[in-house]
């Protein structure tokens, strides 16, 4: 009786560390999720997913022609925005993507003097002052500036106040990842491209046709033992080897998309290889009986009958090297390079999602909240793909007759 109640006693001790564990992980992860949350969704928006990153400045002053007068509003403003009737002219003071504070242009009456200003650019169009637009400063002959960062409503004072000006700073608005994003679809695509069938291929070749020796378990543990390499390693291997072969085969001329999906996918290569073996492992063993005993050949039981029923595994291997490629940061710092690209190219430097947090994190100061909201959006792909995948699966397994 009394080793049954110490049995007792020690498997609730190891039930309870087992509770107190798995408590503590989902604690930390919640918290992990929550602070992301917190900080980045008041800048998640539609905005930063299609604007680009750079924005665009330009230095205008008013047309020969043009003068102030009474420009009405020909539509409602809301009540945040401050409306100069003599210069048809509507600003708010707004958060940018970027979550910094910035005077916004909200409405331009199409006959005021800022519908058509001259360009003291180079260009010899004349510029139009837009919604969306951020107004940077405002200069005065006979007053000091109107600066953005005195609000909207000191700007839209001291302009009815005057007559004229010498010269407006407005910008585009910038800071969107739209850049970033389709580097990193780039970066999806021609990685799988290039890991999926190398990965599929060995790992069928290991569990299908290798024989059980010594130089086959040498190659999985030497397999195995490469997912432990730091990725940062690899981002090495790829400045030392890939980048070199794709400026001599390319017109690239240093990091670009392709030296770092190649990086990528070896990075990837035990990952996938390691998953399908193990999937291909556990498809019974008596339908390869059955299927080489009605006269099939090994290389139609392989294709038609394992691969189907290992399907679903093999969307795994698919899956676990999206999520690695969208999280990977360390490797194609030196592999693709750090610079945020507006248009993407594949022989160019460019900079995917996660290295984009990454960058603005190296910022002076940190953009906490920017790079959260990116954090954001890595999680609702990886689970948006993650939830195709497994309908993707079901349906295989429903078509295959499997469970």
């Amino acid at each position: 009786m009394s080793m049954l109640n110490n049995r007792k006693f020690k498997d609730g001790i190891l039930q309870g560390i087992t509770y107190g564990a798995s408590l503590f992980s989902l604690i930390v992860l919640l918290g992990i999720i929550g602070f992301v949350f917190l900080n980045g969704f008041k800048l998640l928006n539609w905005d930063l997913i299609t604007h680009n990153y750079t924005s665009v400045s330009f230095i205008a002053d008013l047309n020969e022609d043009s003068e102030p007068g009474y420009y009405p509003a020909d539509k409602e403003l809301n009540d945040n925005v401050y409306y100069s009737t003599k210069w048809g002219l509507g600003l708010s003071d707004e958060t940018n993507i970027q979550g910094k504070n910035v005077v916004l242009v909200v409405y331009v009456n199409s006959a005021s003097p800022f519908a058509s200003l001259h360009d003291k650019g180079l260009s010899t169009v004349d510029l139009e002052l837009k919604s969306d637009y951020e107004i940077i400063r405002i200069a005065f002959e006979t007053t000091s500036s109107a600066l953005a960062v005195q609000g909207a409503q000191n700007m839209i004072q001291i302009l009815d106040s005057q007559d004229s000006f010498r010269e407006l700073e407005f910008a585009t608005s910038g800071g969107g990842i739209r850049g970033s994003i389709v580097t990193t679809l780039y970066l999806i695509l021609f990685t799988l491209l290039i890991a999926l069938p190398i990965g599929i291929g060995s790992a069928i070749y290991l569990n299908e046709y290798a024989p059980n020796n010594k130089l086959t378990r040498m190659i999985r543990s030497l397999i195995e033992t490469l997912t432990g390499v730091p990725s940062i390693i690899y981002g090495l291997m790829g400045l030392a080897i890939f980048v070199p072969i794709t400026i001599q085969l390319t017109n690239a001329t240093g990091g670009n998309i392709i030296s770092g999906s190649m990086t990528l996918a070896v990075i990837l290569l035990p990952i996938i290889i390691r998953t399908t073996e193990e999937s291909l492992k556990v498809v019974p063993d008596d339908y390869r009986y059955a299927s080489l005993s009605l006269g099939a050949s090994k290389t139609q039981t392989t294709f038609k009958i394992i691969l189907p029923n290992a399907f679903s595994g093999i969307l795994t291997a698919t899956l676990l090297a999206i999520g690695r490629i969208i999280g990977e940061s360390a490797a194609l710092v030196f592999a693709i390079g750090t610079t945020i690209k507006d248009t993407v190219h594949i022989t160019d430097k460019s900079a995917s999602l996660a290295v984009h947090i990454w960058s603005m994190m190296t910022d002076e100061p940190a953009n906490i909240e920017l790079s959260t909201t990116i954090a954001i959006i890595i999680l609702v792909i990886v689970l948006f793909l993650n939830l195709s995948i497994k309908l993707i699966s079901r349906g295989m397994m429903r078509k295959y007759g499997t469970n």
